[in-house]
């Protein structure tokens, strides 16, 4: 089984324009880290990460985000991960591992 994590590809989340790329790698899916992701991403005023989880959306492609439960990105950020609990495209995990088993 190949690695569905951005880095183990060679690849990363460093601006909105490289979703598409991301989306048409081969992937089935993937797994995105705060190490993957550009700066401000979780400053959601800006709108980032709104545009990239659009794109995955309109694409149909599942992407797992691992953040670490003691994240400490603020109340919006916490409200966002419980609205895409249970989306079917984009969601957040604590780990890598719960994340390739939805994934998988």
């Amino acid at each position: 089984m190949s690695s569905l994590q951005l880095g183990s590809n060679g690849m990363s989340l460093a601006s909105v324009d490289e979703v598409l790329g991301i989306i048409f790698s081969g992937l089935p899916a993937c797994i995105v880290q705060e190490e993957d992701l550009p700066d401000g991403f979780f400053n959601l005023e800006n709108g980032i990460a709104g545009e990239v989880f659009q794109k995955f959306v309109n694409y149909k492609f599942r992407a797992g985000f691992i953040i670490p439960l003691t994240h400490s990105h603020g109340e919006r950020v916490k409200e966002l991960v419980r609205d895409h609990s249970n989306h079917p495209f984009v969601r957040f995990f604590g780990s890598v591992e719960d994340a390739e088993k939805w994934l998988l």
